[in-house]
């Protein structure tokens, strides 16, 4: 850039130069490999698929499905990476028909493989305005191929329900050999808009047994504009079976709940279930991510779980929300609690899925921050979650910003010290927020080395984070 002194430019090409030869064997290795690291997603992954499901097939494709803003037609995409998502190119299986039961409003569709076939449950109601059009039931349509993308898809029927009365986001599982569904319905005589229910599947549409009521909208957070508990979506991981679910109104009000229960619990016993008291997750005005909701779970390329889900870049909406088009699929990694939990942190933001830095030298401290502090320690997940951003000195340079405070870089101090500061525009602050991601993957460690400093990069030294010599223990991190 035209206002970076000559002095930066010269030191920056003779730094990169000896940055390449530190790295030059672990990168040769993985050439030598055929090893390629997957392209980082970049939320928001896929604009306007609101009530998103992506999921990794043993065919090697992540497949994604979501609502359209025009709630039209049931569509589908698939990709070889999570990234590529994006940009995948995205099929029509099937349009709302003429007349009837589904020819208005389709929503939430959901894709699953039953017994070979290829299902997509939806739900749907009927053309003609007024409230006629909220007579939401759940349907499903069935695919007469292997490939879901390029087979004919037609209407398999309608999901026999308890009661005839509005029903929608239907989920399928298997849990010990036992296929269940999950659903949200309003039962007769609970005067609430929707409940969460599950039970045995005989066939794609119909139940083996009486289901039972796992849930009815009850705490403060899910009952903000309406009653609801809808979108099911079910995680089997250490020993237990976590059920997130949506609640309240579909504006920024919109968070997740949590049902838990034990692996080895009758998961048809509804004391079976324990409710989260609060959210597990919720709009986050720090990285402008309004109405989080309506989630589902996959894995990234190296098996890694990671929710996904669809939120809001702002919150004031003109008129009903259901019709704002901006509910934009995301996705980021699910870290988990030392008891096995997970924890969901915040929705990050949009840009590159951000990582967490662990210090190889004290593996239970993180680079992390309190407000513009940096630290070494292990504090809310959100405060050990930082974005990674080509910086301002050739493609080799990046910048780091806490996704809390995304106008805030990290910034090398002449002293040593290292800052969160917003980017002044000055000379100074380019020069010393740069920085040079140096990875040896054979022992999956990387540095930070500071252009502004040679032979120095970012270390954790007495809990502190600051610039250390680039070959001190202190310097090594492990990427998460």
């Amino acid at each position: 850039m035209s206002f970076v002194p000559s002095r930066f430019a010269l030191s920056r090409r003779g730094f990169i130069g000896s940055a390449a030869v530190l790295s030059a064997a672990p990168m040769a290795a993985r050439a030598a490999s055929g090893e390629t690291a997957a392209p980082v997603p970049v939320n928001p992954l896929v604009k306007q698929r609101a009530d998103a499901q992506v999921f990794r097939h043993d065919d090697g494709y992540y497949y994604l499905t979501g609502s359209v803003p025009e709630y039209d037609r049931l569509v589908l995409r698939r990709s070889k990476t999570l990234a590529g998502l994006t940009t995948a190119e995205e099929a029509v299986l099937w349009r709302h028909e003429k007349s009837g039961p589904m020819s208005g409003f389709l929503w939430a569709p959901e894709l699953h493989q039953i017994d070979g076939k290829w299902i997509m449950y939806f739900a749907a109601g009927p053309s003609g305005g007024g409230e006629d059009v909220f007579r939401i039931r759940t349907y499903a349509i069935v695919c007469d191929g292997a490939d879901p993308m390029t087979g004919k898809w037609s209407v398999l029927g309608e999901f026999q329900a308890p009661w005839d009365s509005f029903n929608l986001d239907s989920t399928s599982f298997v849990h010990k050999g036992i296929r269940y569904f999950a659903w949200a319905q309003r039962e007769p005589g609970i005067e609430t808009n929707s409940n969460l229910y599950i039970a045995p599947l005989k066939t794609p549409l119909t139940l083996a047994a009486k289901p039972a009521r796992l849930t009815v909208p009850t705490l403060d957070w899910e009952v903000r504009g309406y009653k609801v508990a809808e979108a099911p979506a079910v995680l089997h991981r250490n020993g237990r079976l976590f059920m997130t679910y949506s609640a309240s109104a579909t504006d920024a009000r919109y968070c997740l709940g949590l049902l838990t229960a034990d692996e080895n619990a009758d998961i048809m016993d509804p004391k079976s279930w324990t409710k989260s008291p609060r959210p597990v997750f919720k709009t986050c005005k720090e990285t402008s991510v309004y109405g989080p909701g309506h989630n589902s779970f996959t894995v990234d390329e190296q098996g890694r779980d990671v929710l996904v889900y669809h939120g809001r870049d702002y919150e004031a909406i003109q008129g009903d929300p259901l019709f704002n088009p901006d509910r934009h699929t995301r996705v980021q990694r699910l870290y988990y609690a030392a008891d096995g939990a997970p924890d969901f942190g915040v929705p990050v933001g949009n840009g590159p899925l951000p990582e967490r830095f662990i210090s190889v030298a004290n593996p239970q401290a993180l680079l992390a921050h309190d407000g513009t502090h940096l630290l070494g320690g292990n504090p809310t997940l959100a405060q050990t979650q930082f974005r990674q951003t080509p910086g301002r000195a050739g493609k080799e340079s990046l910048m780091l910003s806490p996704i809390l405070l995304p106008d805030h870089y990290l910034v090398a101090k002449k002293d040593g010290s290292v800052t969160l500061e917003k980017d002044s525009n000055s000379a100074d602050f380019a020069l010393r927020s740069q920085f040079v991601r140096l990875e040896d993957k054979a022992q999956g460690q990387l540095r930070f080395a500071a252009i502004s400093t040679p032979g120095k990069a970012l270390g954790l030294a007495d809990g502190q984070i600051r610039l250390v010599r680039s070959r001190d223990a202190a310097a090594y991190w492990r990427a998460d």
